[in-house]
């Protein structure tokens, strides 16, 4: 198959995250396959118009802030002319809206919807500039078939309007070659992690304020925070307002090495989040033998098999955040046993699997296209 991906950011991007490496993990499996695969995306700082990564061939056009609109231009000067088998459009942060402009076989990726949490992140004006764009969905993205990556997201897609029989639910997965796949040698005080991105709708404040019932019950323990973003500055005011900075690390970005082996030494990682689409952070730790205490969230419910991988708590709960977390690290019976689990639970996610699954619905949204047109 020759393969169109339109994205807002590609792999390399500085702000790239979960669709980004849900993509390349994806179509880069395909690339092996045999298949041709193209990604346009937004341009950066300091990158080439047009690269090949991961065996894909990348083309950059307009900015962040622009690429919706440059899209629709690129494709009526280069993109028609192309000899496209089908497009994969990820609806993620705005829609970009091909069915209004590309006549070739679609079939869309939807992670999650915002909703309203989009104006926790983003803020009044432009949140409801995102809004406006998303409520369009619906009418535009109708007779697409859709890839989604829960059973959380495809409930919000029907919710909406997008009918139930376009939606197809192929997880995300990841590759169990690059992880452990068992449980490590713990650090010598119990530990809690928190690892991701640090935005706001990730809610990592929420273990924060847990911590002080936490050290009260477990003196010892220390809570490290993997990763950056722009909610820092707030996360370490909290820390320091609350007098947490003996028991808190913030440790920032690090490799996928250095995550493995942190992960490998805990004894418990946390997820906060108010809304996901799947949840891969609760996997990779599952696959390094960790627990995760995980809000009750759309996505990260799917993602965590209560009482096997894991324990869920009600979102914004801190005090049950904080209870169910000193259960797991004072029950060492309990905490194994969910150790053990969370190597099986992960071993059943795969992108392999995945990248099979996409591949078939594209196929057939190709057959029923031509079949239609014809």
């Amino acid at each position: 198959m020759r393969i169109l991906v339109v994205n807002w950011q590609d792999r390399l991007h500085p702000q790239a995250g979960g669709a980004e490496t849900h993509l390349h993990e994806i179509f880069s499996r395909l690339v092996a396959a045999g298949d041709l695969v193209t990604l346009v995306s937004c341009g950066f700082d300091g990158a080439p118009a047009q690269e090949r990564v991961d065996g894909i061939d990348v083309h950059r056009i307009g900015s962040r802030s622009t690429f919706n609109y440059a899209l629709p231009l690129w494709w009526w000067q280069h993109g028609r002319h192309l000899n496209i088998d089908i497009v994969i459009d990820d609806i993620n942060k705005l829609p970009l809206m091909t069915p209004l402009f590309m006549r070739r076989p679609i079939v869309g990726i939807i992670h999650h919807l915002f909703g309203d949490s989009i104006f926790l992140e983003a803020g009044r004006l432009a949140g409801t500039y995102v809004q406006l764009f998303e409520k369009r969905i619906p009418r535009v993205y109708r007779h697409v078939p859709v890839a989604v990556v829960s059973e959380s997201t495809r409930q919000e897609c029907i919710a909406i309007g997008l009918p139930a029989g376009n939606l197809h639910v192929i997880y995300n997965g990841i590759d169990t070659s690059a992880f452990p796949m068992a449980v490590g040698e713990k650090a010598s005080v119990p530990t809690i992690t928190s690892f991701g991105r640090l935005k706001r709708y990730k809610s990592v404040d929420h273990i924060i304020e847990a911590m002080p019932q936490i050290l009260a019950a477990i003196p010892s323990a220390r809570l490290e925070i993997i990763g950056k973003g722009d909610d820092r500055p707030y996360l370490e005011s909290r820390v320091a307002a609350l007098g947490l900075q003996a028991s808190v690390e913030f440790v920032g970005f690090v490799s996928n090495d250095e995550k493995i082996r942190r992960l490998q030494r805990s004894h418990v990682m946390v997820n906060t989040s108010m809304k996901e689409g799947w949840g891969i952070t609760n996997l990779e730790a599952n696959a390094c033998g960790v627990p995760v205490v995980s809000a009750d969230s759309p996505g990260l419910r799917d993602s965590v098999k209560s009482g096997t991988s894991g324990l869920l708590y009600a979102f914004g709960d801190t005090s049950m955040l904080a209870s169910t977390i000193i259960r797991v690290l004072e029950d060492d019976s309990m905490r194994q046993q969910l150790s053990q689990g969370a190597i099986s639970w992960a071993n059943q996610f795969t992108w392999d699997r995945s990248a099979e699954q996409m591949r078939t619905l594209c196929a057939s949204a190709i057959a029923i296209w031509r079949e239609s047109y014809s």
